[in-house]
C-alpha cells in the first residue's frame, strides 16, 4: 500500500476525514503559541482545537488520551498534543504536535534567559506578558466548564472530582496517589455503560511487541545522542554532559507536575550543582510563568544559567545556549518516546468496560486536578503574596488580600466580558490582555 493510499483511509476518532499534516501543523503552531497559563488552560487550548472547532477527535477518544497522560511521568499537556497529533496525523503528525508545543515556549525562555544573563534586565518582556495571565484566567475557568459538563456526568464522577480536589487542595495528597485511588473506586464500583468505541484512527493505532521494541530502540538512541555526542567531542565532566544526567533522571521521575519537582531540583541545582542561585531560581520560575509553553521549561532556564556560568571551552552565550537546547532535549524526549509506545496499546484497550469504568473514575478525577491548579493560577495571579496554612493533615494556600492586583483583577474581569459574552477568539482575548497589561505597567505603572 503506497503512502498516498494510506492517508486517504485514516479516519479521525470522530468520524471525519484525517487532516493534512498541513493543516496539522498549522493548528499545532497554534496551540502552542497560545500555550500560556500551565496545563489547564493548556489542556483546554487543546480541547477546543480538536475536539470543538475542528471535529479530528471525538470526546471520548480526547479524554481516553488524558487519562493516558496523566498517568505518565513528565509535562501531561504536551504529552496530550503528542498523543493528539499521533491518532489524527501518525508517528510524524505525533511529533510534530509535540514538538510545535514546545518550540514557542522554548525559544521565548532562551530569549529571556539570554536577557537576563547578560542584561539583568526583563521589565519589558514582563510587561507584554503580565496581562496575558488574566486573559489566561477566564479561558482557564471557560474550560473548566467546559469539560467538567461533559466529563461529570454521573454522581460517583462528580463525587471523585471533589474528593481529588480537596486531596490535592487541604491534604497536600501526592497526585499519583489520587489517580490510582481514583481508578480503584473506578474499578470497584464503576458501572458505567461503555459506548461504542469510536472508529479506530488508522493501522498506525495497533499494538504489537515487535512495534513497541523498535520504537523503544530508536527513541531511546535518539535521545541519549546528544549527551552521548557532548561526552565524545568535549569530556564527560563537561557541563553538557553533568547537565543531560540530572534532567534525563528528573524527566522520567517527575509525576505530578512541575510544582512536585521544583524543590528537588532548586535543591540539586542551587546547593548541590551551584548552576545559579536561590534568587535566580525564582526569577526563572517567573519567567516560566510568563511565557508560553509548559511550566518544566524553567528546567531550561536552569540549563542556560548553568552554562553562563560553566563555559569552558566556549564562551558564556554559546555553552549557555548549547545547555540549554541539551537541557530541553533531555527533558522532552522521554515524553515522546512514552506516548508513541505507549499510545497503541491503550488504543488496544478502549473500549473495554472494565478499563472504561476505570478511565471514566481518572477523567473526573483529573477533572478535579484541573480544577486545582485553577485555583492555584488564580491565587498567584491575582494575589502577590500567599500564605500556606496548616492544621493537623490540612494545608492550605491562602492569599494575602491586601496584596491583590486590582489592575490584573480589572484586566481579568475585561477578560471573562469578551470569553463568556462577546465570544472572542482566545487569540483576540490574549491579545487584547496582553495591551492592556503592558499599558498598565508601561505607560499607566
Amino acid at each position: 500500500m503506497s503512502a498516498s493510499q494510506e492517508s486517504t483511509e485514516l479516519k479521525s476518532t470522530s468520524g471525519q476525514p484525517a487532516p493534512s499534516l498541513t493543516d496539522l501543523t498549522r493548528i499545532a503552531t497554534k496551540v502552542g503559541l497560545l500555550s500560556f497559563g500551565g496545563p489547564a488552560a493548556q489542556i483546554s487550548v487543546m480541547h477546543h482545537e480538536f475536539v470543538e472547532n475542528k471535529k479530528w477527535l471525538s470526546e471520548d477518544r480526547f479524554l481516553h488520551a488524558l487519562n493516558y497522560c496523566m498517568l505518565l511521568p513528565g509535562p501531561e499537556a504536551q504529552q496530550l498534543a503528542t498523543y493528539c497529533g499521533w491518532l489524527t496525523g501518525r508517528t510524524l503528525g505525533g511529533l510534530i504536535a509535540g514538538l510545535l508545543f514546545i518550540l514557542p515556549g522554548a525559544f521565548a525562555m532562551a530569549l529571556v534567559s539570554y536577557i537576563y544573563a547578560a542584561y539583568g534586565e526583563t521589565s519589558v518582556i514582563s510587561a507584554v506578558f503580565y496581562g496575558i495571565k488574566a486573559g489566561v484566567l477566564a479561558i482557564v475557568v471557560q474550560a473548566l466548564l467546559r469539560i467538567g459538563a461533559k466529563a461529570l456526568k454521573t454522581r460517583l464522577g462528580r463525587i471523585l472530582c471533589a474528593l481529588s480536589f480537596c486531596a490535592l487542595f487541604f491534604f497536600a495528597i501526592p497526585f499519583p496517589v489520587v489517580i490510582i485511588g481514583a481508578a480503584a473506586v473506578g474499578l470497584l464500583f464503576g458501572r458505567g455503560a461503555s459506548s461504542a468505541p469510536s472508529p479506530i484512527a488508522g493501522d498506525h493505532t495497533k499494538a504489537s511487541l515487535k512495534k513497541t521494541a523498535k520504537t523503544l530502540a530508536i527513541g531511546g538512541l535518539v535521545w541519549a545522542a546528544p549527551p552521548l555526542f557532548a561526552a565524545s567531542v568535549l569530556t564527560p565532566h563537561s557541563v553538557l554532559v553533568d547537565i543531560a544526567g540530572f534532567f534525563s533522571t528528573l524527566a522520567v521521575v517527575s509525576f505530578g507536575g512541575a510544582y512536585a519537582l521544583l524543590s528537588y531540583m532548586a535543591q540539586v541545582a542551587v546547593e548541590t550543582k551551584g548552576w545559579l542561585t536561590a534568587g535566580q531560581m525564582l526569577d526563572g520560575l517567573g519567567l516560566a510563568e510568563t511565557t508560553p509553553g509548559p511550566l518544566i521549561l524553567v528546567t531550561q532556564f536552569v540549563g542556560f544559567l548553568g552554562g553562563w556560568q560553566n563555559p569552558e571551552p566556549f564562551t558564556p552565550a554559546a555553552m549557555a545556549f548549547l545547555a540549554a537546547a541539551m537541557t530541553t532535549w533531555v527533558t522532552f524526549a522521554p515524553s515522546f518516546l512514552f506516548v508513541l509506545a505507549g499510545a497503541p496499546w491503550m488504543e488496544r484497550l478502549y473500549g473495554n468496560q472494565r478499563l472504561s469504568n476505570a478511565l471514566s473514575a481518572i477523567t473526573a478525577a483529573v477533572a478535579g486536578t484541573i480544577l486545582n491548579l485553577a485555583v492555584w493560577f488564580a491565587l498567584n495571579v491575582l494575589f502577590a503574596k500567599t500564605e500556606t496554612i496548616t492544621a493537623g493533615p490540612i494545608t492550605v494556600l491562602w492569599p494575602v488580600f491586601k496584596s491583590l492586583d486590582g489592575v490584573l483583577l480589572t484586566i481579568a474581569v475585561a477578560a471573562a466580558i469578551l470569553v463568556f459574552w462577546a465570544k472572542q477568539s482566545m487569540f483576540a482575548v490574549l491579545g487584547a490582555t496582553a495591551v492592556l497589561g503592558f499599558l498598565a505597567k508601561t505607560v499607566f505603572g
